[in-house]
């Protein structure tokens, strides 16, 4: 009862899978004393599934049919090699943006004057069909695209389709439109030999499942379709939890599920039925109280959220919620939130399963008996938190407070992004703002003239303009307001509104930009899209406008009156630029803020206004109507965002997954147990980590004379080690590609040739900003010291291969720090690496290293190459003792005759096995003979 929740995932696991060697009882009892043993000791975890993209997962399903041909060579069955733990690969890095046309090119001309015909991309072959023109709508002209269709018939009454484009007049779905297309057929060329074998994979492999390209991102559909919650596995239950090769992996800690993010090495290891090590982690405690503010987005919550947390120091622990306030928070709050670790340095942020969840899930496609198995079996082994019941918190190793009634919305400006302005005090400080002297928030209005008012004649009726009056106002759909319930919120806020008979002053230029046709659609079928366009927020199109500046002028006479009573006139939007002048010459202040305050200011018709005491108009009955009569309750957007947004989002995925994709559907892949690796591909390669695989292991084997093949100094990262990035034509792996026929434009990226070691290998250390201390300067070259050249380090590596010579690497403090990269071990190896000597290690690096059959070694404290005499000239000799044993002291001998030494920073019995065998692949191979 007392423990975090986050670690009773941890501790339920390790009884599960308890078998004294991998896991072992010792282990549990570790996590059920977190509280006196967390940050102390090292646990292993064993996750319910693992998520893969496709740049990590191609090796790793190599791995696997490499495996399988080094099984059956030794006289094992091939067919029992499978993933150990439930893998689902999303093919969702593949695609490249070599076709780019924004959508609103193909609309009608909306804003007038002359339009200039748009030039047209050439078709591919075979041929796109043209999709019938649009009849729905008089204004569109055919020009859309979409063909006939029923319409939307009120709130909540149409589905949401994920399409990409939408008519933007008459709102019907459109045919993917030929942009999409062509990059998607490019796609599928481009990969196809990486494709057919990842189609290979899904039909020979068990406990894999492949989800193709144009499906979703990875965190995407893991989160809307791969979670269970709660496993059944043969009527067997237990909690859902992840680990994935996705930055995102940690969204899902938002719906009660156990996940953060690993390297390649890692995930493949727990595919290979091994468990992930971690340190016990301190577990903060974040308690949500309070009341979260009327006024208050989902936005403004998760970025205090994130702050608070930033502030709180929760570096490489975990972060679990708790509070009266969780409640408050709706799913989509919640994965935000969980998303943004990151940006705090948390290995994750957990909120337990509650009544928030259930309903959530409900809404989403679980059946009712899947309900409520899920809920009885949380409830029975106590990860269900209920904050209706009075039981006793756990104990956490810090707690952090957050009082949601302390959140309150902002808005930047009227110059800089940076500059955020509370709201509740906008109207005092854009009279300070008019006070200061000109600067990076000042006018430096005369104090006699800040309240001067021009009249102004606009379509038969007068106006009068005045310092802060709002003459721009634009709902963009941008960066982080493309999160539903701001927009939503926009939608309500103008729906309440119109009902109330507020109106939006016709000299104001208003405008409502979408990111895309679903944030169209899901406004269109939660009926508040007329709502908007009544208050002039009318869809302009697709594609980036206000905020670049890409806007009709302002009418002439409210150009002339604001520039004949030197007016400080306002914009307003919800997009990213604010700076001074960007949206017009003659608007000074503009200021950034949620879509919903777009709206409200809007109305109002200046930012000069305390919404908490001042009204935004008048109503048609002739009272006054304040914002906070016509703001929408979080429960309203919650029912909205769940009812209409999710639900349907939900169903369309599913259908999505189910049908497959076409291009998918059609392509051929061999069927046969084995892969038949074709020899001249440049994709996929059958890699040589099983060469020397043998029923029983090897003792390890005495380096003797190596050279050191890099000198390198401190904090060399996974990324000056690991292949990543464009191919460079000058490049070790350039000339072998060059070698197979391929011009430049045909390399492709090290991401999409993961799958073919020999360019992975010529990758390793071939970033030009690595430092090696046998040239000098940063240059990925070493020196080939029998011959004296100097050579790219793959050349030089492959010579020191044919020569006989092993190689080493030294390097100073923190080696391998940085992201977890699987190839940042493979490289090195490949290369012919016997061992790394350093200072330190970046930990999970190290770990790396030693699943992959290298041997971390580590200087004694106070010393290095240089306190040792050491010029990485020499030659080393180490041996290695039968009885190895964690962090034993090994003896080096150079050619010098120097002895010292270092320490194997072996941390347990199973690392020493690992690496007696060769590594976690051959370990796990063994099995199979």
């Amino acid at each position: 009862d007392t423990l975090p929740y986050s670690i009773r995932v941890l501790f339920e696991s390790s009884v599960r899978n308890c078998d004294g060697f991998l896991v072992k009882e010792t282990d549990a009892m570790n996590i059920l004393d977190w509280k006196t043993k967390q940050n102390r000791v090292e646990v292993p975890f064993c996750p319910a599934r693992v998520v893969l993209q496709d740049f990590t997962g191609i090796p790793a399903m190599v791995d696997f049919a490499a495996m399988r041909e080094a099984v059956r060579s030794a006289g094992g069955d091939p067919v029992k090699v499978n993933p150990a733990c439930p893998t689902d690969l999303t093919v969702d890095h593949s695609l490249q943006i070599d076709f780019s046309k924004c959508a609103i090119q193909n609309a009608p001309n909306p804003g007038g004057g002359e339009q200039k015909p748009l030039a047209r991309l050439s078709p591919l072959k075979p041929p796109l069909r043209k999709p019938p023109p649009c009849r729905g709508h008089s204004s569109c002209r055919g020009s859309c695209g979409a063909g006939e269709a029923g319409r939307s018939s009120g709130p909540f009454s149409a589905q949401i389709e994920n399409t990409p484009i939408l008519c933007p007049f008459h709102l019907q779905p459109v045919p993917e439109p030929e942009t999409v297309l062509k990059n998607q057929e490019m796609e599928f060329g481009r990969n196809r030999e990486r494709l057919q074998f990842f189609k290979w994979s899904s039909k020979v492999f068990e406990n894999i499942s492949i989800i193709p390209p144009e499906t979703g991102t990875a965190h995407q559909v893991n989160l809307e379709y791969l979670s269970r919650v709660v496993f059944d596995v043969k009527n067997f239950l237990h909690p859902d939890s992840v680990v994935g090769t996705d930055s995102h992996t940690t969204m899902v800690n938002g719906l009660g599920i156990l996940g953060w993010g690993v390297g390649g090495i890692e995930t493949e290891a727990v595919m290979l039925g091994m468990p992930l090590t971690l340190t016990l982690p301190e577990v903060v405690g974040c308690e949500l109280t309070g009341t979260v503010s009327p006024f208050a987005t989902s936005i403004d919550i998760v970025l205090s959220i994130t702050k608070h947390l930033r502030q709180a120091d929760v570096a490489g622990k975990f972060v679990e919620f708790f509070g009266s306030g969780v409640s408050q928070l709706s799913i989509a709050d919640r994965t935000t939130i969980a998303n943004m670790c990151p940006e705090y340095g948390a290995i994750l942020s957990f909120f337990p399963v509650d009544n928030v969840t259930l309903k959530h899930l409900k809404h989403t496609g679980f059946d009712k008996a899947k309900l409520e198995v899920t809920e009885a079996y949380l409830k029975a082994v106590k990860l269900f938190r209920n904050y209706e019941s009075s039981s006793r918190e756990p104990e956490y190793s810090q707690v952090v407070q957050v009082c949601l009634s302390s959140i309150i919305p902002y808005v930047s400006g009227p110059k800089r992004s940076q500059d955020r302005v509370a709201v509740n005090n906008m109207k005092s400080d854009f009279q300070a703002c008019l006070n200061e002297k000109s600067g990076v928030k000042g006018f430096q209005i005369a104090a006699e003239k800040q309240n001067d008012v021009v009249p102004v004649q606009y379509e038969g009726n007068e106006y009068r303009l005045s310092h802060g009056c709002v003459v721009i106002a634009a709902v963009i759909s941008c960066t982080n307001n493309c999160n539903p319930s701001v927009m939503l919120a926009a939608g309500l806020l103008a729906k309440k509104a119109v009902e109330a008979g507020l109106v939006v002053k016709p000299y104001i230029r208003t405008s409502l930009s979408p990111g895309s046709g679903m944030v169209t659609h899901y406004l269109s079928s939660s009926g508040v899209l007329p709502y908007l366009s009544k208050l002039g927020f009318e869809v302009i199109g697709y594609g980036c406008s206000t905020c670049v500046g890409n806007m009709a002028p302002l009418p002439e006479a409210i150009r002339n009156a604001i520039k004949q009573g030197d007016i400080i006139a306002c914009g307003v939007l919800s997009g990213t630029k604010n700076f001074e002048g960007c949206l017009c010459d003659c608007v000074r202040a503009n200021y950034l803020a949620s879509p919903p305050l777009v709206v409200a200011y809007a109305i109002a018709g200046t930012v000069r206004i305390d919404f908490d005491t001042e009204p935004l108009g008048t109503g048609s009955n002739g009272k006054s109507i304040y914002l906070r009569d016509i703001w929408p309750t979080r429960q309203e957007l919650h029912t909205v965002e769940e009812e209409c947004v999710i639900s349907s989002m939900f169903k369309e995925l599913k259908e999505k997954m189910e049908k497959g994709n076409k291009r998918w559907n059609l392509l051929e892949a061999p069927e046969s147990t084995l892969f038949p690796w074709d020899l001249k591909s440049t994709y996929i390669r059958c890699p040589s980590f099983f060469d020397k695989l043998a029923k029983e292991a090897v003792p390890p084997q005495a380096v003797e004379n190596a050279h050191v093949l890099l000198f390198l100094g401190d904090s060399v990262t996974t990324d000056h080690i690991s292949p990543a990035g464009s191919i460079a034509r000058s490049s070790a792996a350039a000339k072998y590609l060059t070698s197979k026929g391929l011009t430049p434009r045909e390399f492709n990226s090290y991401g999409a040739r993961r799958g073919n070691d020999a360019v992975m290998t010529r990758g390793t250390f071939a970033n030009i900003k690595l430092l090696n201390k046998f040239i000098g300067k940063p240059a990925p070259k070493t020196v080939h010291f029998p011959s004296g050249q100097t050579l790219d380090v793959f050349e030089a590596a492959e010579l020191y291969q044919k020569e006989g010579i092993p190689v080493i690497i030294l390097a100073g403090k923190k080696y391998g720090l940085g992201s977890s990269r699987d190839w940042a071990a493979k490289g090195p190896f490949l290369l012919g690496v016997k061992a790394v000597l350093a200072e330190s290690y970046e930990k999970v690096h190290r770990s790396q290293l030693i699943g992959i059959g290298i041997a971390p070694l580590q200087f004694h404290p106070g010393e290095n190459p240089s306190t040792l005499g050491l010029t990485g000239r020499e030659q080393f000799s180490i041996l290695f003792p039968p009885d190895l044993s964690p962090r034993m002291t090994l003896d080096i001998k150079t050619s010098t005759g120097k002895v010292f030494s270092v320490i194997a920073l072996f941390e347990n019995n199973m690392e020493i096995t690992l690496y007696k065998n060769g590594g976690s692949l051959n370990f796990v191979a063994r099995r199979f003979l």
